[in-house]
């Protein structure tokens, strides 16, 4: 498996001859090579996770994986789209997601109502990975890492629009994962930080903090 960071919340991962998007806003990345994409997932309709989602799948024929509401907008859109809520799984050729609450809100670039956000659970190659998508610190983490177990945390820090740096380790803690990769971050000056205080914040609860830079990569 390798996680390639694409910058603000923008990921891929490859796995054997899968590539999944996560919430594909790609103005970090705009040369990233699209064109094997296998599966997209968007944790809500905000545009910059929404991002290239709906080019993408259009582009691919790679369905995207939404909250129901959501992806009923990216199907109207002409999009290739599979509906998911809370607690519901859907299987893949690498694994399979479930979608787990986010402390957030969601709306179409529209205007119109998105559904509620969400964050995924991935399971592939023996792994268990948390995406928080965009979230406040919030007590379902708690549930999150009891019944999921996550070994690998995503996790938004810039602040303003989502929890910030000073809740990444109470999250860690709480999900339990021991590796926590920072995310929605740095993009725009509202959300601006030093990640070196997330790496400091991280090594409090002893966990490894693992930032990456736009374009690098991480191979499990």
């Amino acid at each position: 498996m390798i996680i390639t960071y694409l910058g603000h919340s923008a990921f891929e991962i490859q796995s054997g001859r899968s590539r999944i998007l996560l919430d594909p806003f790609l103005v970090r990345s705009p040369q990233f090579d699209t064109s094997g994409t296998t599966d997209i997932l968007v944790t809500h309709g905000h545009q910059d996770h929404l991002g290239s989602a709906i080019e993408i799948a259009k582009n691919t024929g790679a369905p995207i994986t939404a909250v129901h509401e959501l992806a009923h907008y990216c199907s109207d859109q002409g999009a290739k789209a599979t509906g998911m809520n809370v607690g519901g799984w859907v299987s893949y050729d690498w694994g399979r997601a479930c979608a787990v609450p986010a402390a957030h809100s969601s709306s179409t670039p529209d205007g119109a109502y998105a559904g509620c956000p969400v964050g995924f659970i991935l399971e592939l190659e023996g792994k268990t990975l948390y995406y928080a998508g965009d979230t406040g610190l919030m007590s379902d983490m708690i549930m999150i890492g009891d019944v999921y177990q996550p070994e690998i945390a995503f996790l938004p820090v810039g602040g303003h629009y989502t929890m910030g740096i000073d809740h990444a380790p109470i999250a860690a803690e709480w999900l339990g994962a021991q590796t926590v990769i920072p995310m929605h971050y740095n993009t725009f000056p509202s959300i601006e930080v030093d990640i070196d205080d997330f790496v400091e914040a991280i090594h409090t609860v002893e966990k490894t903090p693992l930032v990456l830079e736009i374009g690098g990569t991480y191979e499990l």
